[in-house]
């Protein structure tokens, strides 16, 4: 008996030994050793791996909500100047878009990062207007901003408060609102220094506020005595178009200021010291080139402005789509587990497009460039050199005051100097446009100098 009970006892270790050792491969196989199995993920992951799949020979893309034919499969949308159901064919005679500010130029450093920038959402995700605490921000997208300006150290977020909006754009209109005094006689005077943000001035007068008000240039403010009780100046820094670092021109205890760092990013600029202002704008759109996503956010000092704003979020669009603040969220949150990668990549790029920009209007006589100064960089820990989103072109001849006809004469689309507040002798050509798009600006512009007459030779 004793013996039976030994060998039952041999055999029950034993059974016990293979169930844990089962348990542990199974664990493994599902945690360590491949692929979670996937339910109901499955068919999207499937959907959106065999878009991403179709080949559009590196000059355009196909989309899962993009355009379709035969009733459901997507086709290629092309870039600029390339046609065909692949778009592999070039234009020869097309025109170089450097007109508007699409941040495609990072496509290629999330082509390489699929898998930490990818996003799954359920049906049922986030389908109530507020969140748990019942505002329209998410607390950890919230966290995760302050973060990313933490690392990179452009901008002070201790103690201060943070708004939501779909976009810079939302963003600055809201902040007019907030800093415009109640209860005036007349309309808050709207300034922006020169050349200044194109919708500095096209925002105010088109909302035709009874509070705000456009008035023009901020430097023929300064010690005027006719000037207005109270002034709002909008700062853009560095400047879009001609990508200086700017300050306020006005002062005085009248006087609010809107700081717009939408490009204040190591990609752009150097970083000499995180920006503490009272009041700073800042957009997904120009971090990670997500312009698509409208997101963007305002860094407060002041709760009544914060209040303020948050009420006119509220009134405006029941504040920002939850699934804009969770693609920002992953997207933010995938760049951090790179480190330094994100802004490696943009800066290299900006850097290159620059320093061929440069190479091939140094042989001008016809135009010239803005000049920018190599600076400090807190964040590189050097001095390191330009690499603006912009090129602020200006055409010497005096013959040549239409700078933007003389460039579309030569197949350029660039955004002329009057829609910046200053003379049309000068256009801004974007640079932050797709690889294509920049290569055939450089086409453009080289043929354009080549055929000078007395250009400069090497």
């Amino acid at each position: 008996m004793i013996g039976i009970f030994k060998k039952e006892k041999e055999m029950n270790s034993a059974c016990l030994v293979s169930s844990i050792i089962l348990n542990l491969l199974f664990i493994i196989n599902i945690y360590m050793g491949g692929q979670r199995k996937l339910s109901w993920s499955r068919r999207a992951a499937e959907e959106a791996e065999a878009v991403a799949a179709i080949s559009c020979s590196g000059h355009g893309r196909a989309y899962l909500d993009g355009l379709v034919v035969d009733g459901n499969k997507p086709v290629c949308e092309c870039n600029t100047c390339f046609t065909g159901p692949d778009c592999s064919q070039f234009i020869p005679d097309c025109t170089a878009n450097a007109e508007s500010g699409d941040p495609l130029f990072l496509e290629p450093f999330w082509m390489q990062h699929l898998a930490s920038s990818a996003l799954v959402v359920a049906g049922w995700h986030q389908m109530s207007y507020s969140y748990n605490d019942k505002t329209f921000i998410s607390k950890e997208l919230e966290k995760l901003i302050r973060k990313v300006h933490a690392i990179v150290g452009n901008a002070v977020t201790e103690d201060r408060f943070i708004v939501f909006g779909a976009g810079s754009t939302q963003v600055l209109i809201a902040a007019a609102y907030a800093l415009s005094l109640e209860n005036t006689s007349s309309p808050v005077g709207v300034v922006a220094s020169v050349p200044y943000y194109t919708l500095d001035k096209l925002q105010p007068e088109y909302f035709n506020s009874e509070k705000f008000k456009f008035e023009g240039d901020a430097y023929t403010w300064r010690n005027r005595s006719d000037a207005r009780a109270n002034m709002i100046e909008f700062v853009t820094s560095p400047n879009n178009p001609d990508g200086q670092l700017k300050k306020a021109v006005l002062h005085g205890p009248n006087v609010k200021t809107i700081h717009d760092h939408a490009y204040y990013w190591p990609h752009f600029t150097p970083i000499p010291a995180p920006a503490d202002e009272d009041l700073m704008v800042f957009t997904l759109s120009k971090l990670t080139g997500h312009a698509g996503s409208r997101f963007g956010w305002a860094v407060i000092k002041d709760e009544t402005v914060f209040n303020r704003m948050i009420a006119h979020m509220e009134l405006n669009s029941m504040g920002v789509s939850k699934d804009s603040q969770l693609r920002t969220f992953k997207l933010l949150k995938a760049a951090l587990e790179e480190g330094t990668e994100i802004f490696d990549f943009a800066y290299q790029t900006m850097k290159t497009r620059w320093e061929r920009l440069i190479e091939t209007l140094s042989l001008s006589n016809r135009f010239s460039l803005q000049k920018i100064d190599p600076q400090y960089c807190t964040f590189y820990n050097k001095v390191r050199e330009p690499s603006p989103a912009y090129a602020w072109l200006k055409c010497e001849r005096e013959e040549d005051k239409d700078c933007n006809a003389v460039l579309m004469a030569a197949n350029i689309i660039g955004r002329q100097g009057s829609r910046f507040g200053t003379e049309d002798c000068y256009v801004r050509l974007s640079l932050i446009r797709s690889q294509d798009d920049f290569n055939i600006l450089m086409e453009r512009l080289n043929k354009l100098v080549a055929e000078e007459d007395g250009a400069k030779t090497m």
